[in-house]
């Protein structure tokens, strides 16, 4: 099968960088398979699971706090404030962010508006179903 370069950084470092067979995200209008040879184009991506497909078959996850997808002839380059790979995501702390986010706009709390409790709300939400994805994907 045929490969093309992915490379998916965020405002710290470069997360990933290599070869892939795919790459799966999920774009504003929807999720989005890019493979190689696929037509160019730029998107930007909501919060939540990377998967990139590698030679052979193996798959690893990334959660991605949105950000920008571009697609050349030649790499895949995802662009994103905040990238972690799914292992090194943190349960406890995705559960605690959402119960916070939760409250703050139950409570209309002053200490958080409620533009970015329902930013912090939509990201928690996102790193913890991408961990619901990668524990499903680890059972098969």
């Amino acid at each position: 099968m045929s490969t093309i370069r992915c490379d998916i950084v965020s405002a710290e470092q470069e997360i990933f960088h290599g070869v892939v067979e795919m790459v799966i995200a999920t774009g504003e209008m929807g999720e989005l398979g890019i493979a190689p040879r696929h037509a160019p184009l730029i998107t930007r991506l909501k919060p939540g699971q990377v998967r990139v497909v590698l030679p052979g078959g193996e798959e690893q996850f990334f959660y991605v706090s949105g950000g920008i997808l571009e697609v050349q002839p030649q790499v895949v380059s995802i662009l994103t404030d905040t990238a972690v790979r799914a292992d090194d995501l943190d349960e406890a702390a995705a559960k605690k962010a959402k119960e916070e986010a939760e409250r703050a706009l139950a409570g209309r709390s002053e200490a958080m508006d409620i533009a970015e409790a329902q930013t912090k709300l939509a990201e928690a939400m996102a790193q913890l179903q991408a961990l619901e994805r990668l524990r499903k994907t680890l059972k098969h």
